[in-house]
């Protein structure tokens, strides 16, 4: 798979080589209030698939495991464009929203169901998750 994607003003442009590692929907209440909606779906993958063309902002929380998250977006437009994880190195979390192409997409987990919105429902048969996933 090659995929492409933009942030909302098109200052920022990507390009993803291969497969994701997977695609996870994220329930925790960061990802509800750094898209606005009531969940993020990324596309997990190693950092040597992207490429990246422009200047991202980065902005450091601290998540409730304790690592550190660099949340990475357009300083321009404010679009989220991917987040790094210190807990899992060499790996980034694309927002899918910023792809070209989402036709592809089926979440294969959701994650930090316990701050899940409660209208919220996902297909049967995706795992889920109260908080992440077992390592493994």
């Amino acid at each position: 798979m090659t995929a492409t994607g933009r942030c909302l003003c098109g200052k920022i442009k990507y390009e993803i080589e291969g497969d994701p590692a997977v695609t996870a929907v994220c329930h925790c209440t960061s990802c509800q209030r750094q898209s606005g909606a009531a969940f993020s779906v990324n596309l997990m993958i190693q950092e040597g698939q992207l490429s990246l063309d422009g200047d991202l902002e980065t902005f450091e929380e601290t998540a409730d495991s304790g690592n550190k998250v660099y949340r990475r977006f357009c300083g321009t437009c404010g679009s989220p464009i991917l987040s790094a994880l210190e807990g899992m190195p060499g790996m980034v979390a694309i927002k899918s929203g910023t792809l070209d192409d989402t036709s592809g997409l089926q979440p294969a987990v959701q994650v930090w169901c316990d701050s899940k919105q409660d209208w919220v429902q996902m297909p049967d048969g995706v795992p889920a998750f109260a908080t992440s996933p077992p390592a493994g």
